[in-house]
């Protein structure tokens, strides 16, 4: 690989922040979770009652889940926004003000004031702070995963990004612990200490992120002059196919997760197939698991590539559609923590681990953060439905409706995989390690090639 097909500002062997970096990355993912889990737990155990008239629990319950939905109606916003300022002002203001707002707002949600103290101002109020999260939430992935993208080692950025994905699980596995150690708090404070407890997370992110250096891509595209001056329209005129792609490909992800994870939940309950205790240890096994599982296939990409990895992933969705509930309908313990291991460790972290790299490689660095921004978060929309739509299958077809959605979901991600091309394939690997090698013998790399090199740009 020569100089001029070296992106501007990239640095090859990585940055001497490049794990300081993948770290507090991941703190603001930990956090992104916690605080979705925790407020879908809060949602359905205490919100109803807590925020809005006791008098009518079932309407009661419908308001608190609206309200839960609202941070997924509002996260493509936020991702647009963050995708545009990080192309625009620097990936750094989007990473420490995403996490800073997003902070904040979880913070008040466990000092909010009751129905029973302020009224129908209850949840009003919890609406707004919830659309604030929804917005901070939409601004972190970008800014957190570009940051660790463009800090990382060439032939380690599947694993460094997969770091930065395995904050979701760490959140999983955190919130969880955190309402089943509250709940001996009382009905008060149960659902107030998990809010208020993620601010220690938060100050500890905020400290990490504002000792982290900028993009060295970014800051060399600001000296140069080559700065998108509007991103977002750059890259729907540009690359709207990229974006497509990345979007099929995360909605096998994410709304598998909300039919494996958030519906089975749900259904596990309401068919009285497992006890609370039994889908609790299930899930927060899985969660374990995860952490390593997502840094694992993350890593795994480096190796051989990350389509060949991501369709292992779909397809495995595919067909496990009917094996899962096959499992969860037998009631048996054992089987029901296969089926939450299998779901989440393998199916979803499996696709979890591929996405921070392989959508950063699919744009170029001008719009990058807008293109992968803009493709994730507007998933979300979708996986926020799904539960909605798996629920309303299973009361049309039973248990085979959402089998068959899960399912579905893994094809489309199967079709969106092979119409994607790789970015990190074998003639990839071997130029840059061709590189390395002239980068560790001075006479025969030339001063061109110690970090920076032209202006031009791989796609």
């Amino acid at each position: 690989m020569s100089a001029e097909h070296v992106p501007p500002g990239a640095t090859v062997q990585g940055t001497p922040a490049r794990k300081r970096v993948a770290l507090g990355s991941s703190i603001g993912a930990t956090i992104e979770t916690y605080d979705f889990i925790g407020f879908g737990t809060a949602a359905a155990l205490y919100f109803n009652h807590v925020f809005f008239p006791s008098t009518d629990p079932l309407s009661g319950t419908l308001l608190s889940f609206a309200t839960l939905g609202i941070g997924f109606a509002v996260r493509p916003l936020g991702g647009i926004v963050g995708g545009y300022l990080g192309d625009r002002i620097g990936r750094k203001p989007v990473l420490v003000g995403s996490l800073l707002l997003m902070g904040i707002a979880t913070v008040l949600i466990g000092l909010l004031p009751t129905y029973q103290q302020v009224g129908v101002w209850a949840g009003i109020l919890l609406v707004a702070v919830r659309v604030v999260q929804g917005l901070a939430f939409g601004a972190e992935w970008g800014g957190a995963i570009l940051m660790t993208f463009e800090h990382a080692p060439w032939r380690k950025r599947g694993l460094y990004t997969g770091i930065t994905q395995a904050g979701f699980p760490v959140g999983l596995l955190l919130a969880n612990a955190a309402f089943l150690l509250s709940v001996p708090l009382g009905d008060q404070w149960a659902w107030r200490v998990p809010f208020l407890l993620s601010a220690v997370l938060i100050v500890v992110g905020i400290v990490i992120r504002l000792k982290v250096e900028e993009s060295p891509e970014f800051e060399t595209l600001r000296s140069e002059g080559e700065v998108a001056k509007n991103p977002l329209l750059e890259v729907l005129r540009d690359d709207w196919r990229n974006v497509l792609r990345a979007f099929c490909l995360r909605i096998t992800e994410t709304a598998g997760y909300a039919i494996s994870v958030t519906f089975v939940l749900s259904y596990l309950a309401s068919e009285k197939l497992a006890d609370r205790s039994v889908t609790l240890f299930a899930l927060m096994l899985a969660a374990g698991l995860g952490i390593v599982a997502t840094t694992l296939w993350g890593a795994l990409t480096d190796r051989i590539g990350r389509r060949p990895v991501y369709l292992l992933g779909t397809a495995l969705t595919l067909v496990w559609g009917l094996p899962l509930f096959l499992l969860l309908n037998t009631g048996r313990a054992t089987a029901i923590v296969l089926a939450f291991v299998v779901s989440y460790a393998v199916c979803q972290n499996c696709l979890a681990g591929v996405q921070g790299a392989w959508f950063s490689e699919l744009f170029n660095a001008r719009t990058r953060t807008s293109g992968a921004s803009l493709a994730y978060q507007l998933s979300a929309v979708v996986s926020g439905f799904t539960p909605l739509i798996a629920t309303a299958l299973f009361a049309r077809t039973g248990w085979l409706g959402p089998a068959l959605l899960f399912s579905a979901y893994g094809l489309l991600g199967l079709v969106a995989t092979l119409l994607t091309r790789e970015t990190w394939g074998r003639a990839e690997r071997a130029e840059v390690a061709a590189l390395e090698r002239a980068l560790t013998d001075p006479p025969a790399a030339g001063p061109s090639l110690t970090t920076t090199a032209s202006t031009k740009e791989t796609r």
